[in-house]
């Protein structure tokens, strides 16, 4: 496993299935906007449905700041659209079969699942922020949001 993405690491090139079946590139859909790129462990598990609400009831002030907001685990599209479709989710969800990704982002495992990490990318593929917490699902919208905030 490569060493962890660190403030100020570019992000690797990667490409993989959005919940719609749609290809989310990382070369063309990050160039040029700022984004959001959180991992979780599971669909419909408590604190990664929490996390994910929290990312979706704070999803229009991402928006007003020109944001984007994108969630990526190993789970198939099938369940990723089961999961967004339940839960009201609307920004998009990446299928990262064999955990590639998140490898390549260094997201370390917790227990036996893998890990919780969210990384703020700007709109030249550098990472500017990170934070990490496994079971504070929920904490990682509002923490994004705070480091954000002198941005706007």
């Amino acid at each position: 496993m490569k060493n962890e993405l660190k403030i100020g690491d570019k992000i690797p090139n990667f490409s993989l299935q959005d919940h719609n079946g749609k290809t989310f590139n990382s070369v063309t859909d990050l160039e040029g906007v700022t984004s959001v790129i959180y991992f979780y462990p599971k669909d419909e598990s408590g604190v990664c449905t929490k996390e994910a609400c929290a990312f979706r009831d704070s999803y229009q002030d991402f928006t007003a700041a020109g944001i984007q907001v994108i969630g990526i685990n190993s789970a198939g599209i099938e369940s990723h659209k089961q999961f967004a479709e339940k839960n009201n989710l609307p920004f998009r969800l990446l299928s990262d079969p064999g955990n590639k990704v998140i490898k390549q982002f260094g997201v370390k495992n917790a227990l036996f699942l893998t890990g919780r990490e969210t990384f703020v990318v700007n709109d030249k593929g550098i990472v500017v922020h990170k934070f990490r917490d496994f079971f504070k699902g929920e904490a990682h919208a509002k923490e994004v949001l705070q480091f954000l905030k002198p941005v706007k």
